[in-house]
């Protein structure tokens, strides 16, 4: 299975994101260039480890269910609906699994994330971390990691977190794209390395 790193904070006011670019399929360098964080509503997003079209189908189908949500419930869906969203495509596909892990999270209400494992088990965290570099970067966050961390705390954590992971997990690499969700909306930059 291809290899991965992303990780998923709760800050005071928000949550972070952060993944590496790199996809490698066995001793084959893929790509240097592949989007691992998305942006499923205003105020959910997620980061994703595993086989990129798992990742690319599961966000697409995702992002139309919370549209299609907003719109039954005329207002913002929270994070914990979108989980459980993501949950039960992942358990109905159970025989076939979309082989990703995935960390998704959000502002409506209080900053929270969820992990998901392949078969849609939901679990509620603080921070967490998926892929074959997640041993590295829980290493960082387990002594790093405070409640009511500041925005750049928090941020400059998960970068550091996701290059621990570069530096021992040849499947991951070749910078760190990151996603920083708040009440006043997302924001996204890449960090070379």
């Amino acid at each position: 299975m291809p290899g991965a790193t992303a990780v998923g904070i709760t800050f005071d006011g928000g949550v972070v994101f952060a993944s590496e670019k790199r996809i490698a399929y066995g001793n084959f360098l893929v790509s240097k260039t592949t989007k691992k964080t998305f942006t499923l509503t205003d105020k959910v997003g997620t980061s994703v480890a595993g086989l990129v079209a798992d990742m690319q189908i599961l966000v697409l189908q995702i992002k139309a269910l919370a549209k299609i949500r907003k719109m039954e419930l005329k207002r913002d869906v929270p994070q914990n609906s979108i989980a459980k969203m993501m949950s039960n495509m992942m358990y109905e596909r159970r025989f076939f699994p979309l082989l990703t892990q995935v960390i998704v999270g959000g502002v409506v209400g209080k900053p929270t994330i969820y992990t998901l494992d392949p078969l849609g088990s939901v679990l509620p965290d603080e921070y967490a971390a998926v892929g074959t570099g997640a041993e590295m970067a829980l290493g960082v966050l387990d002594h790093q990691f405070k409640e009511n961390m500041s925005e750049k705390d928090a941020t400059d954590l998960a970068i550091k977190s996701v290059k621990a992971a570069t530096m021992r997990d040849s499947f991951s690499g070749d910078g760190i794209d990151v996603l920083v969700i708040t009440k006043q909306g997302a924001k996204e930059f890449t960090e070379k390395l």
